[in-house]
């Protein structure tokens, strides 16, 4: 068996305890404006304060990010305040291994991958992939629910215009008049979302916008027939095959493709993956991936540790660090995902 960390069955470290999400109460918000322009490349900044900061969180901090809003397909809106049992989950320090990089999207040959051919493209685990009506994309991780970037859905203000009538978009082969598909003949097929769910950790003012809290929950109004992807709490990159993360979406700059990548992880905090993926806007959104280790099926298993958010300037001492960066699904987040799924955060513990 490979050298790794004890893992529980719920893929993460031995002698942990993942937290119960417990909703406390629910608000009723008055309804969304759906004023605010999509946002396809998102860049942060961070600055030693910056990750001071987050590491002088305290456990009602992450009571509160966790609190989450609820958008319905009518405008309606909500807001469900929780409670973190037993709280823990996101106190890691920051570990501080910056290399000196330029700005760039495209880090050195370009290293993705264009999907082509119905073979592969409907294949897992390319299928999970699905296209977001708001220019993004998201990974199917349940029958009916899709996991995307809260930046695609909301600017951290108001939910954005083409959220009023968001839709999730598959790739389906396109019927030819002798009942089989023709060469590359694929349709992206629209299906409508139910409700959307985007934590209060994004929900804050603008200035203090973080890539922490950068995923958001669709519902589909009805079940999907393909396969979807598991989430995982994220390991410890050392603990995933190769130190590797990969993820496929729909690049900006190559219409109509699913363009995958892989590479390694460069650093991570308690809730950032930082690599040089080349990525360009729309890919915002992807489940990233690892394979992972389980230890009941006694395999690696590709599960999604995190989601695709975009570009981040470090300053760490007075210098300048630039990354491509996904959100971690931490203890927490991976217990709230799951409750929005479910509804029953009790059994989210057995997960």
């Amino acid at each position: 068996a490979p050298q790794t960390a004890p893992l529980q069955e719920n893929g993460w470290p031995a002698g942990a305890l993942l937290p119960a999400l417990v909703p406390r109460s629910t608000l009723q918000l008055g309804r969304a404006r759906f004023s605010a322009q999509p946002v396809l490349e998102l860049t942060t900044r961070c600055d030693d304060a910056c990750a001071r900061r987050e590491a002088a969180l305290a456990p009602q901090d992450f009571q509160e990010y966790l609190s989450y809003e609820t958008v319905y397909a009518n405008g309606t809106r909500t807001l469900t305040t929780v409670e973190l049992s037993p709280q823990g989950g996101g106190t890691e320090k920051r570990r501080q291994r910056w290399r000196k990089r330029r700005k760039r999207q495209i880090y050195g040959t370009d290293g993705r991958f264009s999907i082509s051919g119905n073979h592969f493209l409907l294949d897992y685990p390319f299928s999970a992939a699905v296209k977001i009506s708001t220019g993004c994309t998201g990974v199917l991780v349940s029958e009916r629910h899709v996991l995307t970037a809260a930046h695609c859905i909301h600017d951290g203000k108001d939910y954005v215009k083409g959220a009023k009538k968001i839709k999730v978009g598959f790739l389906t082969p396109l019927q030819s008049a002798g009942n089989g598909t023709g060469p590359g003949g694929l349709a992206m097929r629209w299906a409508r979302v139910r409700r959307t769910q985007v934590p209060k950790g994004w929900i804050r003012s603008p200035n203090s916008v973080s890539m922490d809290y950068d995923y958001a929950l669709l519902e589909l109004r009805r079940p999907h027939q393909r396969p979807y992807m598991k989430l995982t709490v994220a390991p410890a990159a050392e603990e995933m095959a190769g130190k590797r993360i990969h993820f496929s979406g729909f690049d900006s700059d190559r219409p109509g493709e699913l363009v995958y990548r892989f590479c390694g992880v460069e650093d991570e905090t308690a809730h950032l993956i930082y690599q040089h993926c080349d990525a360009r806007p729309g890919a915002s959104g992807s489940g990233v991936y690892g394979k992972v280790w389980d230890p009941v099926q006694h395999k690696w298993e590709r599960k999604v540790v995190g989601v695709f958010s975009g570009h981040q300037w470090l300053e760490v001492a007075g210098e300048q660090h630039d990354y491509n960066v996904a959100v971690r699904l931490t203890a927490p987040k991976f217990a709230q995902i799951c409750y929005w799924i479910k509804g029953d955060y009790k059994s989210c513990r057995n997960e």
